[in-house]
């Protein structure tokens, strides 16, 4: 009885700590990237600033995602890319929802959404953005600011050329919207797009692997330690569902639709010079660095930042990232958060 007595009072003792969460944050500027870390703790998030997991029904599909943020201030509509989902952006949102209503979607075929097979849904970029357009519209999004990370890029940019008016401001985080960023990786897949031989496709099967999604989240990283295998776990689970294969297989078809559509997406940012803000990893070769550059010759408010990390930079970088998005939306947003 006495020991017991001893446990449950060191278990009281104990839990006020089980509300702390530990951040990381940087001694350093804004305007650098991060080096060297510190740790300080802060106590449990606000409601306001908890993620609530979400679905809604859009063409018969359940489109899930991820919300958090007042509805109340500016919108950030989160587009991910491949092969992963709303998961990539599980850290960036509680860390602006403070002031900003921060919304990501799982396309069809990805994360927690519908996976329906080949056969019922067309998997193309054109139906994806279709379905985000048809999501905002769901969720009343009549403006937001769009981060586009590799699929999200032509999803986006798609929804941007289509209604300028609705777009705040741009951050671009490795995805291509110029012939330039189209290097050697995409050999193979440009086979493909000349040829669906099952040659061609085999060669893309390899992209599937867990070595290939492993690599996608380390390679070009300062410290691979740093980046949690929970990452390719869970997208090489979604990945091995029967019949993701060949949805897969779809979409690296169709991202042949994308680059003639740069020269009226380079005609969009020309036009309507949106306030952009570029975080890209510079070691990523899926998107290398030559593909941000030419955003400055077709930019005139650009925040442009080149960070030492690989194509998921926000695992390493994302506290940096957080700030950066800070700091660009409060200057180019119109509606700001009332405190």
């Amino acid at each position: 009885m006495k020991n017991q007595k001893l446990r449950n009072t060191a278990l009281l003792a104990l839990a006020p700590a089980a509300l702390v969460i530990s951040l990381t944050t940087y001694a350093m500027s804004d305007d650098s990237p991060p080096e060297t870390a510190t740790t300080i703790e802060r106590s449990a998030l606000p409601p306001s600033q908890l993620v609530h997991h979400r679905t809604v029904e859009i063409e018969g599909q359940t489109i899930f995602y991820r919300e958090a943020g007042s509805k109340d201030f500016p919108t950030l509509l989160l587009l991910h890319g491949f092969p992963t989902s709303s998961h990539m952006f599980r850290n960036l949102i509680p860390a602006l929802a403070d002031s900003y209503h921060v919304v990501a979607p799982d396309y069809p075929g990805y994360g927690q959404s519908s996976m329906p097979s080949v056969d019922k849904f067309d998997y193309t970029f054109d139906h994806m953005s279709d379905i985000v357009d048809q999501f905002t519209a769901k969720l009343g999004l009549d403006t937001y600011s769009l981060y586009l990370m590799d699929y999200g890029a032509p999803v986006g940019f798609r929804l941007a050329t289509k209604y300028p008016e609705r777009i705040d401001s741009l951050i671009i985080q490795n995805g291509n919207a110029y012939d330039a960023g189209l290097r050697e990786f995409w050999k193979p897949l440009k086979a493909y797009w000349n040829e669906q031989s099952p040659e061609n496709a085999k060669a893309l099967k390899g992209l599937l692997t867990l070595d290939a999604t492993k690599w996608q989240y380390t390679h070009g990283t300062r410290n691979e330690e740093r980046i949690s295998p929970d990452n390719w776990t869970i997208d090489q689970a979604l990945l091995d569902r029967p019949g993701n294969t060949e949805i897969q297989l779809a979409m690296f078809l169709d991202y042949g639709s994308n680059p003639p559509l740069y020269p009226m997406w380079q005609k969009y940012l020309r036009d309507h010079q949106p306030a952009t803000l570029i975080v890209w990893g510079q070691n990523d070769v899926i998107f290398p660095a030559e593909g941000a550059h030419p955003y400055k010759k077709d930019l005139n408010n650009l925040d442009f930042n080149l960070l030492n990390t690989g194509h998921f930079a926000l695992e390493e970088d994302g506290d940096f990232i957080a700030r950066k998005i800070r700091t660009f939306l409060k200057r180019s947003v119109r509606k700001q958060p009332q405190k």
